[in-house]
């Protein structure tokens, strides 16, 4: 098959033989060729009508990525909030429990000093005032929340350690006091006191040792301190006795009993019971001989019954 091409009239017609291979080659090539750039520009023209709505929504698909990784962000930032939140509370949890101890504390310490009820009130806050700062804002306090809680904390510190060392000078005098003779060693009356005194058996001038606290026999004998007994048994002329050291240079003795009711080396607080009173020894009834003893020497007792723990 050949195909004839006229250009012109003056020219000579060119013949294409289709039957020559390498014709061929050359027009399937241009065919190719033409049928590509049809594609390409389908393809432009395409782009250029729908490139709007594929940028938006390449927009679309960005943002939403985006949103995503906001969104990450902010869980993030929950949890570390939530962690401080938790710190914070665990914080304010230790001031409440460290509050409470010093109420506690505040409570034994007026009972044990003994102070006016309305000096110290740990039910209530503390008065406080102050001109008020219309300049401040109070979105500055979460910022400086915590070091409040700091300060606060400390102060509780100082408050604990203060009052402890408070307790522990009233336990201190407390303890003093408990191994300090106070008070009556038995219910009665006194019969006969400490210094010179005409002897009840002969009448002649005699020196008494402590004092006699006439009481129906058989009523309970107490110390009148804390301490150890050294000795329980039978001194002439005492009978019956019980020897309490107190270890600050104290030593009471309670003579006269019907019965003992403890034995050396017993540890025994104020009130306990050490006897029952009597009459034994060089008595003439039933009551107690009373001695107050002081580094080594004998004092009158006296001072030591009138006082009160």
């Amino acid at each position: 098959m050949q195909i004839i091409l006229v250009s012109h009239a003056r020219k000579l017609p060119k013949t294409l033989d289709l039957a020559d291979r390498r014709l061929r080659w050359k027009l399937l090539s241009l065919l190719s060729l033409g049928v590509l750039g049809c594609i390409g520009a389908g393809v432009a023209l395409a782009l250029v009508v729908a490139s709007p709505r594929d940028r938006a929504l390449t927009e679309i698909h960005d943002l939403q990525q985006q949103i995503r990784q906001q969104n990450s962000q902010l869980g993030g930032v929950r949890r570390d909030a939530q962690r401080d939140l938790d710190a914070l509370a665990m914080k304010l949890g230790q001031l409440q429990a460290q509050s409470t101890r010093l109420n506690a504390l505040g409570e034994r310490l007026i009972q044990v000093g003994k102070l006016d009820d309305g000096e110290f009130n740990f039910d209530q806050q503390p008065p406080v005032g102050g001109v008020e700062d219309a300049g401040s804002s109070s979105y500055a306090l979460p910022q400086t929340l915590n070091s409040s809680i700091g300060q606060l904390a400390s102060q509780f510190d100082l408050q604990q350690a203060q009052l402890s060392a408070l307790q522990s000078l009233l336990l201190d005098a407390k303890i003093e006091s408990n191994l300090k003779p106070t008070g009556m060693p038995v219910q009665g009356y006194i019969s006969s006191y400490f210094g010179a005194r005409a002897d009840p058996f002969d009448g002649r001038s005699e020196r008494h040792t402590g004092i006699d606290i006439a009481t129906p026999y058989g009523t309970p004998v107490h110390a009148v301190a804390e301490g150890m007994v050294t000795f329980a048994g039978v001194r002439s002329g005492y009978g019956n006795v019980v020897e309490v050291d107190h270890g600050n240079g104290y030593m009471t003795r309670y003579a006269h009993n019907s019965a003992l009711d403890v034995h050396p080396g017993q540890h025994v607080q104020v009130g306990d019971v050490l006897a029952q009173a009597g009459s034994t020894g060089r008595s003439t009834g039933s009551h107690v001989h009373f001695e107050v003893w002081y580094d080594g020497r004998v004092v009158n007792p006296l001072a030591f019954v009138r006082n009160r723990r």
